[in-house]
């Protein structure tokens, strides 16, 4: 059975499968589920349990008005989870989510531990079930007593004043401090109905070391291994690897690079390793070494390191261990796929493990045999539970086996095709194709040109925030193109843009516009150009440099580097690749979108979040009043409580009502009709 889905409001109503956790023995399957609430002003999340056999429906476990996420299993089969749920046992509110457990046999989940700063990243020792957390804690607060009574403190005195002594200060869309992650370790409960043991804080006042981390924790318990962000001069932060007994707290540095950050630990079955990412930010200036990501193997007991993928150009984006400490599958952008790959720890040997056009997360090897649960998306499916039943790579690649899924499977309205272009440079530039089911030569569709974020990404899986199905069921085709700077396509991909995004990646662009505009099933006489983040920096970059688009939408957008460089909520990302503004500020203006202002004749929507700190509010104002000044004609979608994404359900409504209604007028020359909750 299959389901029409892609009217808005059926759209917002559909279950989104977020997540995927194996249990110990294999028999059951844990999915964090996002759905509309009761009131359909947000999404709630609730734990819904997968048959990994494909026989059984899904059915959901857990339901409270708060939700529940971050799933966890004990060595006995019981769930860990969070969520901001009263507690009937106790007469403390929850203000932060605290730490409930499901018994393995069932019935009513309780509350095991709560904390005044919540629960952060956990983790859980696959054979003694020691839990190791992150939550946030008062600068100086010696225990959860003194920790609570700093937040009152606070609270009573009508404090929300941050001091900051290092950076960074804030995040996506949330404030730092004056709380500070720091790490801990609790036994785990000792019978049935009982607690988690008193936590042991393994990192008093670590500042903002374990900012971003999440830790890994040995099979014995023994050792938690985590990243710790360190400052290396001039406001740039290094992450080191850092192993901490959980019994003393002591630390050792696994990994360390003045040039290279280490994060994401998982530790190896056998307790005898740790694979971590390790990222290379990349060389300063336009032709600098391109940034680059491989999987980094350290031996516990030697501290001695190498890389796993030395010789591979692929870009790691998640990684777990095999069941035998043997190898380790890991997914990585290829081609506009992100597929299950196999890399021998001994050897270095390598092999693809599936062999479709699936983009692959949340990998779950089976305990016993060859199988591995994935979630597997594609343009043309949401993500959903599969599995891989040969995963040795003996077999060759895989096709995957979908299982039952809490939303039934989608129709698209359309068909998804590929096409690629010739840049004029030579580079092969590919793109996905999503057309409408009734375009065709005698009826071809308007095209809309949809610019990746990133920039060091590709466009490969679906896309809850932007989906191309909606613009398709409405007649419009959408180009999905992977430009200069995407990844899965080797170095020189990455080095072409690097520090030069603007018209290396419209070169691109436009051949491999032109290349979909030459179908007899496309319309390329009417055309529109969009883009999220740095999709909007080239988006803004084309209304500057052509003319050849009947409207541009620009999201969460850079207009001007130089201001744009220390605002942002990580400057440093921005000198590594321009260096410093002060030092280059021809290298900021040159790439700035907002140098071409006086150039900008077709209309643009802007769009902008006030809560967006990754591209803050500012770049929207001033592009939108130079826009105004300018007399082009032009919108401005403001959203006063949003950040880098548009995330609340009726925010989301008005978002592709205007997008759309945008479109319409300016493409399709229709009278402007204004959204009417707007």
């Amino acid at each position: 059975m299959v389901r029409t889905w892609y009217d808005l409001e059926e759209y917002i109503g559909l279950r989104r499968v977020n997540g995927l956790v194996l249990a110990p023995d294999g028999t059951r399957l844990i999915a964090p589920v996002s759905e509309l609430a009761p009131d359909g002003a947000a999404f709630r999340t609730a734990l819904w349990e997968i048959d990994p056999a494909g026989g059984a429906e899904p059915r959901r476990l857990t339901r409270s008005a708060a939700g529940e996420g971050a799933p966890a299993f004990l060595p006995d089969g019981s769930l860990l989870f969070t969520s901001a749920r009263p507690d009937p046992d106790s007469a403390v509110s929850a203000d932060a989510p605290a730490l409930w457990l499901l018994p393995a046999g069932g019935g009513e989940a309780h509350c095991v531990a709560e904390r005044p700063g919540g629960f952060g990243a956990l983790a859980v020792a696959r054979e003694a079930g020691t839990v190791a957390f992150t939550s946030e804690v008062h600068p100086g607060a010696a225990d959860t007593e003194a920790d609570a009574r700093a937040r009152k403190a606070r609270k009573d005195a009508g404090v929300s004043a941050i001091l900051h002594e290092s950076v960074p200060v804030r995040v996506w869309d949330r404030d730092l401090g004056p709380d500070r992650p720091r790490l801990f370790a609790a036994a785990p409960p000792a019978a049935a109905g009982a607690r988690l043991g008193e936590a042991a804080d393994l990192t008093p006042d670590p500042g903002l070391a374990l900012h971003g981390s999440a830790p890994c924790i040995s099979p014995d318990g023994a050792t938690a291994v985590v990243g710790w962000s360190v400052d290396a001069g001039r406001g740039v932060r290094r992450d080191r690897l850092v192993a901490v007994d959980t019994a003393t707290g002591e630390r050792r540095v696994l990994a360390a690079d003045p040039e290279r950050d280490f994060g994401g630990p998982a530790a190896s079955p056998d307790g005898r390793g740790v694979v971590a990412l390790r990222d290379f930010s990349g060389g300063e200036g336009p032709g600098g070494a391109p940034p680059e990501a491989t999987l980094w193997f350290v031996d516990l007991a030697t501290g001695e390191g190498r890389d796993l993928l030395a010789g591979y150009d692929l870009w790691p984006r998640e990684y777990v261990w095999t069941p035998d400490s043997a190898a380790v599958l890991f997914t990585a952008d290829d081609q506009g796929r992100c597929p299950v790959f196999r890399v021998e720890t001994a050897t270095g040997g390598l092999t693809r493990i599936t062999a479709d056009d699936g983009t692959y997360t949340h990998l779950n090897p089976a305990p016993a045999g060859t199988a591995l649960f994935a979630l597997r998306c594609s343009w043309d499916e949401p993500p959903a539970p599969a599995r891989i039943d040969d995963a040795t790579g003996t077999a060759g690649p895989q096709h995957p086996v979908r299982l039952p899924a809490p939303e039934a499977p989608l129709e698209m309205p359309g068909v998804l095709t590929e096409t690629a272009a010739e840049a004029d440079d030579g580079t092969r530039i590919r793109a996905w194709l999503v057309l409408p089911s009734d375009a065709s030569a005698a009826a071809p569709a308007p095209l809309v040109l949809w610019v990746h974020g990133g920039p060091y990404m590709s466009f490969n899986g679906w896309s809850w925030r932007w989906n191309p199905w909606l613009l398709a069921a409405r007649g419009y085709a959408v180009l999905l193109p992977d430009p200069a700077l995407s990844t899965g396509y080797g170095p020189e991909m990455r080095r072409r843009g690097r520090a030069a995004w603007g018209e290396r990646t419209l070169a691109d662009l436009m051949a491999v516009t032109d290349a979909a505009a030459s179908r007899d099933d496309v319309d390329g006489t009417r055309t529109a150009a969009m883009g999220g983040s740095f999709g909007g920096y080239m988006a803004n970059w084309i209304a500057g440099h052509t003319d050849r688009f009947d409207a541009v939408v620009t999201h969460a957008s850079l207009w001007s580097l130089e201001a744009f460089a220390g605002a942002t909520d990580y400057p440093w990302a921005w000198t590594a690749e321009y260096g410093d503004p002060l030092e280059r500020p021809e290298r900021y203006r040159g790439a700035s979108p907002q140098a071409a202002a006086d150039s900008i004749r077709t209309p643009m929507l802007v769009i902008h979040g006030d809560k967006d700190y990754r591209v803050p509010i500012g770049e929207g104002l001033r592009l939108w009043w130079d826009l105004v000044s300018r007399e082009v004609d032009a919108k401005f979608l403001y959203f006063p409580d949003e950040n880098h994404w548009v995330t609340a359900p009726g925010n989301i409504r008005v978002w592709y009502g205007t997008v759309l209604a945008f479109l319409d007028h300016h493409v399709l020359g229709r009278d402007w009709q204004r959204p009417p909750l707007l």
